[in-house]
């Protein structure tokens, strides 16, 4: 189910200075509405204080106790004014397959939202193959859409895992730390591009990209992390700290509500609770909505307008359309 939407402008701090504008929902829902979390470890934020943040405000149904991602969404969107009723399932280490092939009774149920998403690197025995993930999504449509016939279902792209890039024992060795993520979009654009029944891809892996492109985060590790640059992985290079869960939870927010990221504010509650500072939060709620906004963009050009920075922006926007008027051309497909 869609949530009404509304342009509200919502643009601040450096992002107003480069005359970017936010346009997200603000109409809160009327009545609760049901929403499910399938994944793995990516979902319930394993390795950060976020797996244990208000379980008991979700329901977990496999009954392993965990808020994780889906507690820091019912945490927004009650502070929004809406009221939704969270559940997740997840199991470590998982694909879609695992989900749909024994835990099928589980989700078999009239939900108005489904945020899913499968193995990080989209399929463990072949890295970066989509035919696994094409063959689940449409199989959960099919369960799901049997029930609601209106649900709203969208895929969750996920990160750049530093573990599978920069050792020689990764997949994506010897490339940039934008490649896997942009394999892995690739393979849910495909799918909700080829699946009837998917609604959208919730696009974290990009804002996990902003984060190191603007210098908000670092994006190696491996040869230690710079000064007032924060870690988006964890300890073991390959799940979400801190601060990685919670511009997940933010991004994932603004996508399914339709609301802007930044009307939760920089004393945004949850966190408070897991002692994020005030700055951090607000700059990560800039980098979710930005990538929320520019995600039709296509790459790489999205990224490049962003990191030249204030002016760069509107001169690069001048001679696009020029170049539009004086010789028409078809947009790029998205990457």
């Amino acid at each position: 189910m869609t949530p009404s939407h509304q342009a509200v402008p919502a643009a601040r701090g450096w992002l107003a200075a480069a005359g970017v504008v936010l346009a997200f929902g603000a109409t809160p829902a009327a009545a609760v509405e049901t929403i499910v979390f399938i994944g793995n470890s990516f979902t319930y934020a394993q390795g950060s204080a976020v797996q244990t943040y208000r379980p008991s405000t979700v329901t977990d149904l496999n009954g392993t106790n965990i808020g994780g991602i889906p507690a820091l969404f019912k945490s927004f969107t009650a502070q929004a004014g809406l009221d939704y009723a969270v559940s997740l399932e997840t199991v470590g280490g998982s694909g879609l397959d695992l989900h749909y092939n024994t835990k099928r009774s589980l989700l078999d149920r009239p939900w108005d939202h489904v945020v899913m998403h499968t193995f990080s690197t989209l399929d463990a025995a072949r890295p970066g193959n989509p035919a696994t993930l094409l063959q689940y999504s449409a199989l959960f449509v099919g369960l799901f859409e049997r029930q609601n016939p209106n649900v709203d279902i969208n895929l969750m792209a996920t990160w750049s895992r530093a573990d599978q890039t920069y050792p020689r024992t990764g997949a994506w060795f010897g490339q940039d730390i934008y490649a896997m993520s942009r394999d892995v979009r690739a393979g849910y654009e495909l799918a909700a591009a080829t699946v009837p029944g998917i609604d959208g891809v919730i696009p974290v892996g990009a804002a996990w990209d902003l984060a190191w492109r603007t210098g908000y985060a670092d994006p190696n590790p491996y040869d230690g992390i710079t000064a007032g640059q924060r870690n988006l992985w964890a300890s073991d290079s390959y799940h979400a700290s801190l601060y990685g869960s919670y511009l997940e939870a933010l991004t994932v927010f603004g996508s399914v509500t339709g609301l802007d990221p930044l009307s939760l504010g920089a004393d945004e509650q949850a966190a408070r609770d897991l002692g994020i500072a005030p700055a951090d939060v607000l700059r990560m709620q800039q980098l979710a909505s930005t990538t929320l906004q520019v995600a039709a963009i296509p790459e790489p050009e999205t990224y490049a307008l962003m990191a030249l920075g204030l002016g760069a922006i509107g001169l690069v926007a001048r001679r696009r359309r020029q170049a539009a008027v004086a010789t028409p051309v078809a947009e790029p497909a998205l990457a």
